[in-house]
C-alpha cells in the first residue's frame, strides 16, 4: 500500500468493519497507510489507536465532507442488514442496502475518491433451480426478490454496474463475498447449524462454501491499493453439503419436502415462531457455491483455509 492510501469504512462498528478497522488501524502505525477513518451508526466497542472515528448514518447526507476532510482516497463500503433485528422492516433494510449505497455513490463521486471497495454477496446470484453448479462472476446476478437481502445485493450491483459507464473515474472492487464464519459470529446460517437436527430440503444437497473472517480482512485490505479492480467471488476452496456438515457436528438431517416446509414456515413465520419466512425455502434448497478462481489467479489471494477448514475452526471454537 502506499502512504498516500486514506480509507474510511462504512459499517466500522460491524463485526467485519471491526476486524478491518483494527487492520488498517495497524497498518497505519507500521506507515504502509496514511489514514484509516471509521463511519458508523455507533462508536466502536473499542477503538484502536491510529484509526479516527466519525458517527455517520450512510442513509444521511453530509459524507462527501467527510471524504474531503480527511483526504480519503478509498471507501470500503460495508454497511448493510445481513441479519435484521427484530422490528425490523423491508422499508429499512432497503433504505440502508440500496438508498445507503448510492449516498455512498454520489459521496464518492462529489469528493473525488479514487476507490470504492464493495461486499457484495453470493447472494446475489440469487437461489434457483437452474443456477450452474459453480457460480463464476460472469454468471448472471438474479437476485430474488422476496428475499431482501439476495434482492438487494442485486439492486446494488446494477447501480455499481450503471456507474462504471456513467463514471469510470471511480475504480470499483466488488466482492461477493460467501457464507463468513470465525469465532463470534452469530447469524442466520449458523442459527441453523446450532439446532438438533439439520434441515434441508428433499432432494438437495444443500451446498455451502465458506470464507474465514481473516481471510476476508485480508482480501479487504489488498483491495484499498490492489493493481486490479473488478468483480471477484470470495470464498475458501470446496464445498460442504449439509450431509457433510450434518456429519462434522454429529447431527441428523431432518428432509423435508419443499412443498411442506412452505406450508409450515407460511403458518409459524406470521406467529413469530420461526426466523425464516415461506419465500426463504429456496434460501435453502439452491445455495449458491462460489467459484474462486478469479479471485487467485487475477485478483492474486488465495484464502488461507478451505472451506471444510473453516467450517472446523467455527465447529471447534463452539465447543470450547
Amino acid at each position: 500500500m502506499h502512504t498516500a492510501s486514506r480509507v474510511l469504512i462504512t459499517g466500522s462498528s460491524g463485526y467485519v468493519g471491526s476486524l478491518l478497522l483494527t487492520e488498517l488501524a495497524a497498518r497505519v502505525r507500521a506507515g504502509t497507510l496514511g489514514a484509516v477513518v471509521g463511519a458508523d451508526v455507533r462508536a466502536p466497542a473499542l477503538a484502536p489507536e491510529s484509526a479516527t472515528f466519525t458517527q455517520h448514518d450512510v442513509r444521511d447526507p453530509g459524507l462527501e465532507e467527510t471524504l474531503t476532510a480527511h483526504g480519503i482516497t478509498c471507501v470500503v463500503h460495508l454497511a448493510s442488514i445481513v441479519t435484521p433485528g427484530k422490528g425490523s422492516t423491508r422499508a429499512f433494510e432497503y433504505s440502508v442496502d440500496v438508498g445507503g449505497t448510492e449516498r455512498v455513490l454520489e459521496a464518492c463521486v462529489a469528493a473525488g475518491v479514487r476507490r470504492l471497495v464493495v461486499t457484495s454477496s453470493g447472494a446475489a446470484y440469487g437461489y434457483h433451480a437452474d443456477n450452474d453448479a459453480w457460480l463464476t462472476e460472469d454468471s448472471p446476478v438474479r437476485g430474488n426478490e422476496p428475499i431482501a437481502y439476495s434482492w438487494h445485493k442485486r439492486l446494488v450491483e446494477e447501480m455499481l454496474a450503471r456507474h462504471r459507464v456513467s463514471h469510470p473515474a471511480l475504480e470499483q472492487v466488488i466482492l461477493r463475498v460467501g457464507t463468513i464464519l470465525g469465532a463470534s459470529v452469530n447469524n442466520q446460517i449458523t442459527a441453523l447449524f446450532e439446532k438438533k437436527r439439520l434441515l434441508a430440503v428433499t432432494g438437495s444437497s444443500s451446498p455451502f462454501v465458506f470464507i474465514h473472517d481473516a481471510d476476508l480482512v485480508a482480501i479487504l485490505a489488498r483491495a484499498v491499493d490492489s493493481p486490479v479492480t473488478g468483480i471477484f467471488n470470495v470464498a475458501g476452496d470446496g464445498v460442504m453439503t449439509i450431509d457433510d456438515i450434518a456429519a462434522a457436528l454429529s447431527k441428523p438431517v431432518l428432509r423435508v419436502p419443499a412443498w411442506l416446509l412452505s406450508a409450515a414456515l407460511s403458518v409459524l413465520h406470521p406467529l413469530g415462531l420461526s426466523r425464516y419466512s415461506a419465500a426463504q425455502v429456496g434460501f435453502i434448497r439452491y445455495r449458491p457455491v462460489l467459484d474462486n478462481t478469479r479471485l487467485k489467479a487475477v485478483f492474486g489471494y488465495t484464502p488461507r483455509l478451505k472451506s471444510r477448514e473453516v467450517f472446523d475452526l467455527w465447529r471447534t471454537s463452539r465447543a470450547q
